[in-house]
């Protein structure tokens, strides 16, 4: 734990709790990335819009950090490319099954004091830190 620097995690959690108010506030909706990018994906008329401007905004925020300070960035994976897409598309299809993703269930539902969601969070975690430790073991 020696890089932690809790003026930026204070900062970045800011941003983010920011971020998601103002969605919730000028369109009633809550925040989930796998939803907010697979509603990009379906562009339906109407609801395009914003999600559009909330990925560009995420990856122009990202772009201008990289800028910054490159170094925060991971240079390449530790683990075997088949491994990191594998992963991928399990993350993939637990979204869906969850009806939504860590951002979404974690950060605005659990915030509401959606049971479904404080459940979810518990199993996508819990999942995280089995598989975690579980390939851990395999790639060292």
């Amino acid at each position: 734990m020696h890089d932690f620097m809790p003026i930026s995690a204070l900062v970045g959690g800011a941003l983010i709790a920011a971020s998601l108010a103002l969605v919730l506030l000028t369109t009633g909706r809550t925040v989930g990335l796998s939803g907010l990018f697979a509603g990009f994906l379906r562009g339906t008329p109407g609801d395009w819009a914003w999600r559009a401007w909330f990925l560009a905004g995420m990856l122009g925020v990202g772009a201008v950090f990289a800028a910054v300070r490159p170094a925060t960035f991971d240079a390449g994976t530790p683990s075997p490319l088949w491994l990191v897409a594998a992963s991928g598309a399990l993350v993939g299809v637990g979204t869906r099954l969850a009806n939504g993703c860590t951002s979404g269930h974690g950060l605005c539902g659990t915030s509401r004091l959606s049971r479904r969601s404080i459940v979810a969070t518990l199993v996508f975690f819990g999942t995280g830190v089995a598989t975690a430790t579980l390939v851990g073991s395999f790639t060292r």
